[in-house]
């Protein structure tokens, strides 16, 4: 059977026969389906052109973990975000970003996988005796647990509109958004694609390398 004409608007001329339905898709249709797709894909890029979204550098593919027996900060802010990695997925983060902030005891672990030799382990441990300082810290977590003491804090506000934590603390409109004056954090456990900070102090820093999977938790 004679397949059915597309018209100049991108629809049959008459109604399909047996023969014209497989493997077709009206123009129109087609349009419903993909445009709201690109928008979507469009404001990402938007947003990472104009520097909303938590993609400083292209991270890795693997999380780390860090955590440490006390957090205090000031000027405290969070909100989601996105992460880029060097194929350029995109990875939904949550944002803390902290103006000034000190840790006790603190532990960061990344475990690789290799042939052959198996785990191998990086461990990071420093603040025992005087605390790690921090300025402008920014880490872009997949998980945070502890006890958690906030002062003055405004839970939903819009990301766009934060004001209490670093200058560059805000996510996109819209998007859920949490600030406080201050945090203090006990138990802190943390699993994370990136950190970034504008000064880190790591008073007492060892660094070690070894076979198998030593994590800080």
């Amino acid at each position: 059977m004679k397949d059915a004409q597309l018209t100049a608007e991108g629809e049959p001329d008459g109604p399909p026969g047996p023969g014209d339905l497989t493997g077709k898709v009206g123009w129109r249709r087609f349009a419903v389906l993909t445009v709201p797709a690109l928008a979507v894909t469009a404001g990402l890029a938007i947003a990472l052109a104009n520097g909303a979204l938590a993609a400083s550098f292209a991270v890795s593919g693997q999380q780390f973990k860090v955590s440490a027996d006390s957090l205090t900060g000031t000027g405290f802010a969070q909100y989601g975000g996105i992460d880029t990695n060097a194929r350029d997925e995109l990875i939904p983060v949550a944002v803390t970003a902290i103006k000034e902030a000190q840790l006790h005891n603190l532990c960061q672990s990344v475990v690789t996988k290799l042939p052959i030799i198996g785990n191998i382990s990086l461990n990071l441990t420093a603040g025992k005796s005087k605390p790690v300082e921090a300025s402008n810290l920014f880490v872009d977590a997949t998980q945070l647990s502890g006890d958690a003491l906030f002062h003055n804090i405004e839970i939903g506000r819009d990301a766009s509109t934060m004001d209490k934590g670093p200058a560059d603390a805000q996510g996109m409109q819209d998007l859920f958004g949490q600030q406080a004056d201050d945090v203090s954090i006990t138990g802190l456990h943390q699993t994370a694609w990136a950190t970034n900070a504008g000064t880190f102090k790591l008073s007492g820093l060892n660094m070690s390398v070894s076979k198998g999977k030593k994590e800080c938790f």
